[in-house]
């Protein structure tokens, strides 16, 4: 959620499972695809061949600004502090994002950046990410109503998250006691509603129900009200960033770290920590109808290979 371009949009997140698997022709439209802030996954039935597309922003971009001529980089510790190597991959984490945790939960290795040079041959059969740092929601993309064109039959949509209670924010706007911002959570109480709306109307005029909806805020709001009760010591502080909340910049060797990641649910002013990506996810794969809807994750891939 790097706030680089001014046309910044609440972050909306998709996820695509394809059981006709079109992940060639979502490949042949990259460009159109990035324009949106998304996660699409594209699945066959056959496990084996099973594939994944990444769509989105920095809170899913797993290095492709690396490659790109931009400042929205997550390429210098203290970012990747927790993954094996404790070296930075291009993820905005300590370690793993939400993409990552869902190809863990669906058994298959994480994917590359589509700008990977390591993106070739048998590792085009996994999928590829194609989500950018900074980029935002425009409307003029049309990309929710082509992907059912393109081949897409199961389409799972996340709407924005708390915008008013990450550290930044608390920061910007001077909270007082951590108290999330009323105007921007007021914004995403109107947003996900209509978004709603929006994907029952596609799924109606569709047939089959090929648009699923996440309540992402929801997802995230557990934890921040609650933090202790998902085993965080705290939801309002950042563990890697300067000033309050140490919501002020990015997470730089110059910055305050904490010693145990695991107590904080946002790793830097914007972004949640692994083990707050790995809690959402919960929800994606298992969680009841005031969270997913008309299905969870776990229960479409189910239904889909009985087939």
């Amino acid at each position: 959620m790097v706030k680089e371009i001014s046309y910044k949009s609440p972050t909306l997140s998709t996820l695509l499972l394809d059981q006709q698997c079109a992940c060639t022709k979502l490949m042949a439209n990259p460009l159109l695809l990035l324009s949106l802030a998304s996660i699409f996954s594209c699945i066959s039935l056959a496990a084996a061949a099973r594939a994944f597309f990444v769509f989105g922003d920095s809170l899913v971009d797993n290095g492709n600004n690396n490659y790109l001529a931009t400042t929205a980089r997550a390429d210098a510790p203290p970012y990747g502090i927790d993954t094996p190597s404790h070296r930075p991959t291009g993820r905005f984490s300590n370690g793993l994002n939400i993409p990552d945790v869902i190809s863990e939960k669906l058994g298959s290795e994480a994917t590359l950046p589509y700008l990977s040079p390591e993106l070739q041959g048998e590792k085009l059969l996994v999928g590829a990410n194609f989500a950018s740092a900074g980029i935002g929601i425009l409307n003029d993309t049309g990309i929710q109503f082509r992907l059912y064109e393109l081949g897409a039959r199961r389409i799972l949509v996340t709407g924005t998250g708390p915008l008013g209670c990450v550290p930044a924010e608390l920061a910007l706007r001077r909270s007082r006691n951590g108290r999330c911002d009323p105007e921007l959570q007021r914004a995403a109480d109107l947003f996900n509603p209509q978004l709603v709306q929006t994907l029952a109307e596609l799924n109606g005029q569709f047939g089959s129900d090929p648009f699923l909806s996440a309540n992402a805020f929801q997802m995230h709001m557990n934890y921040v009200y609650n933090p202790e009760a998902f085993g965080f010591r705290t939801s309002k502080v950042a563990c890697c960033g300067q000033g309050p909340y140490n919501g002020l910049g990015l997470c730089t060797r110059a910055s305050n770290l904490c010693q145990n990641r695991e107590d904080y649910a946002f790793w830097d002013p914007f972004h949640p920590s692994e083990k707050a990506c790995r809690i959402v996810v919960e929800q994606i794969m298992t969680g009841s109808v005031e969270y997913m809807k008309p299905w969870n994750l776990s229960t479409v891939l189910a239904m889909d290979a009985a087939l």
